[in-house]
């Protein structure tokens, strides 16, 4: 089965513009995505609409793809760079590029779950430990899941789920395991090909989840489990972060 891995990539960001170009332990943060995907996969691309990003990308060693600047999704811009980098691969792989904490091992778990052809598309998750604070589930930031006993989604959502009857809050870490979304995802060339051409269901617009207009069109969601915690950069702040685990935790 042959992989690509795909790195949507955009300059323009709210909450922290030219994030990819920001530096992290002396490397772009597009740079360490891309080193870190091509421990795992042969074929790897960033996707941008910003000619610094796709630049930078090529300056360090990697290969780019130039898209279009109106896409609405990061999974619309990974459809295009892959129709458009010239390798036929079975399964396409959207890595986000503010991850470049993302390990070998999460994205061998991502892999294998298309072993089994049943599986359209496939995501990761990591259990909340039990002593986790309360507050920490609820973050709408960290977006959770509930599966089925085939490990297939069944849900995702900002809010924290299930909800435990007859428990006391703080109680419910400890009495339910729960499950963090890890946002790493993996399709199966003609299934991304179709989602990205299915309109915004209610849920997506309601939990501003884009998985969930494909559970909504019925497509299933393969769940792989991960037990490695990272970082992602989202704000300044968590490049700061991001700093200090790069001198504690990774190689």
């Amino acid at each position: 089965m042959e992989f690509v891995a795909i790195i949507p990539a955009r300059y323009a960001s709210t909450r922290f513009p030219a994030k990819p170009l920001a530096i992290l332990g002396g490397k772009p943060v597009i740079e360490r995505v891309c080193c870190q995907a091509s421990r795992v996969f042969d074929h790897v691309f960033v996707a941008t609409d910003d000619s610094r990003i796709y630049d930078t990308v090529i300056s360090c060693g990697y290969s780019a793809v130039m898209t279009r600047a109106d896409h609405k999704s990061g999974t619309d811009r990974c459809y295009e760079a892959f129709c458009r980098c010239g390798v036929k691969a079975d399964v396409v792989v959207n890595i986000q590029g503010d991850e470049p904490f993302v390990q070998p091992s999460q994205l061998e778990t991502l892999k294998g779950l298309f072993e089994s052809p049943e599986t359209d598309i496939a995501t990761l998750v990591k259990p909340f430990s039990p002593d986790t604070p309360f507050e920490r589930i609820a973050n709408p930031n960290s977006p959770k899941v509930v599966v089925d006993d085939n490990w297939n989604a069944l849900y995702f959502s900002r809010s924290v789920i299930p909800y435990l009857r007859g428990i006391e809050q703080q109680q419910w870490p400890a009495s339910h395991v729960y499950y963090k979304h890890i946002g790493l995802y993996a399709f199966r060339a003609n299934v991304l090909k179709a989602v990205t051409s299915l309109p915004q269901a209610p849920l997506e617009k309601a939990e501003s989840l884009e998985q969930l207009r494909w559970l909504s069109a019925g497509y299933r969601i393969k769940v792989g489990v991960t037990d490695v915690e990272t970082i992602g950069i989202d704000t300044p702040a968590d490049l700061q972060a991001a700093e200090q685990f790069l001198k504690t935790a990774c190689p």
